[in-house]
């Protein structure tokens, strides 16, 4: 009885002439939309009257958001707003006790789970890996892909209700939405595959749309700026940088504390260098001595700090003159006679002590676009791979195929049990010389450890 008194009523109440010349449609339209985004109560006197105060109030307030003109009525400017393709994260604080949080370190993992129809599994990769990188280049944040069903951030096309009580709502409407920070569904990201997703203009940019949401998922809330990437509604058009200046500095100031604990470990280059190598070198067991990188040439193991190498105790130009810079990461491959010298996203080749090329992209090595440095490198010669560290992950690099191995980048600490650390420094010895290589250096480079794989590897944590 009380429902069929209830429909009466409504269906008397929408018999009346709408003002404004609004249609029924747009009226529920209205009604629906303040209630997902607006937090406006889900109460049937409120979809009878529009002219409630509790409505006419979530009027103004998306008004006001959107920068229309705060009159409490559904507008057709309005209606335009309402109507057009967004994000489904609500635009109130009321609703975003899933955002404004951080997460407290610096790499996180992602999985995309199920996948669109509309683009190759290759294509969906490659854009979701673009949209990371658009916040990685920002942020310093590292996003690593994984297989794991514990991933930090579960990427997944699905349509209508699908889990979590954010259904979707079929073609336009809703586009994606995104949990913030946190455990269990925390910065998992769901697109609504009843799109039409594309890696251009037609139908809904998934790069776009995915940067946008991943902004979310690492803490950030709707902005009121048009030019933002995280402006609610859809823009088919965008520049080529995604990120408007207000969106950067949003995203340095929620994680800027967080890197001056968790950063990785560099050299200090406020301290006092010594003026001379020689000093440097009489003072090698100190406590404070820290390297840049360590590799083997020839037979001569080198010790490199800012632009200096201990064996030929002076700068590296000195030997090197094309080499001006700091190295970050060395290796040496025996079979070629060859040492590579890294300094942040390019490195020489060097045979002898000649530079045999101009420095080159660390992509030659087939990273993704956001590595823009590593702190460590070390080749080993039995399996013929050389690793690459990066804060507490590693690639392991074919030489033969001169490709990255396949599952990484993985865990240093899950591969190196005992190194739970930045890694600033790597060598290769084999097994029976290592003993008398560790021991020594436990006195000059705190946390050394030597790891059985395949023969033996030594990571400092300078």
């Amino acid at each position: 009885v009380q429902m069929t008194g209830f429909l009466l009523s409504l269906a008397l109440a929408f018999c009346k002439p709408l003002p404004n010349s609004i249609g029924l449609n747009e009226a529920f339209l209205g009604f629906d939309y303040l209630h997902q985004y607006y937090n406006l109560e889900n109460d049937h006197l409120v979809r009878m009257k529009r002219s409630e105060p509790s409505f006419i109030s979530k009027v103004k307030e998306m008004q006001f958001f959107f920068g229309l003109n705060s009159t409490g009525v559904l507008d057709p400017e309005t209606l335009q707003v309402m109507q057009s393709p967004r994000c489904g994260v609500p635009d109130v604080e009321e609703y975003s006790h899933i955002q404004g949080t951080r997460w407290n370190k610096n790499v996180l993992t992602y999985r995309i789970g199920r996948y669109t129809r509309d683009l190759r599994h290759s294509v969906v990769d490659s854009l979701i890996e673009s949209a990371f990188s658009v916040w990685a280049r920002a942020s310093g944040l590292t996003f690593v892909r994984t297989n794991s069903h514990n991933a930090d951030i579960m990427v997944e096309f699905v349509t209508y209700a699908h889990g979590d009580f954010y259904p979707f709502d079929g073609p336009r409407g809703t586009l994606a939405h995104a949990f913030g920070p946190g455990m269990g569904t925390g910065g998992d990201t769901h697109f609504d595959d009843d799109e039409r997703w594309s890696a251009g203009a037609a139908g809904y940019n998934l790069l776009v749309v995915a940067a946008h949401e991943f902004g979310h998922a690492l803490g950030l809330r709707h902005s009121r700026n048009p030019e933002s990437l995280m402006y609610p509604t859809y823009k088919a058009f965008r520049p080529a940088n995604l990120l408007s200046r207000e969106d950067v500095a949003n995203i340095k100031a929620l994680y800027s504390n967080c890197f001056a604990v968790s950063a990785p470990l560099k050299v200090n280059r406020n301290l006092p260098l010594r003026p001379l190598m020689p000093r440097l070198m009489q003072d090698k067991c100190a406590p404070d001595m820290t390297f840049d990188a360590i590799a083997t040439l020839g037979n001569a193991t080198f010790f490199f700090r800012d632009k200096y190498s201990d064996i030929k105790e002076g700068p590296i130009s000195n030997f090197m003159p094309m080499i001006e810079t700091r190295i970050d990461a060395a290796f040496w491959i025996p079979r070629r006679s060859t040492a590579y010298l890294i300094h942040e996203s390019t490195f020489w080749t060097v045979r002898g002590s000649v530079v045999r090329e101009k420095p080159r992209s660390l992509s030659f090595f087939g990273f993704p676009a956001w590595v823009q440095d590593v702190d460590a490198t070390v080749h080993i010669v039995k399996t013929r791979r050389t690793l690459f560290f990066m804060n507490d992950i590693y690639w392991s690099y074919n030489e033969n195929r001169k490709v990255m191995d396949f599952g990484y980048p993985r865990s240093i600490s899950d591969d190196f049990p005992g190194v739970n650390t930045t890694i600033n420094a790597a060598f290769y010895k084999r097994s029976e010389y290592i003993a008398q290589l560790i021991h020594p250096l436990r006195n000059m480079i705190p946390n050394t450890v030597c790891t059985d794989l395949e023969e033996s590897v030594a990571l400092g944590a300078c």
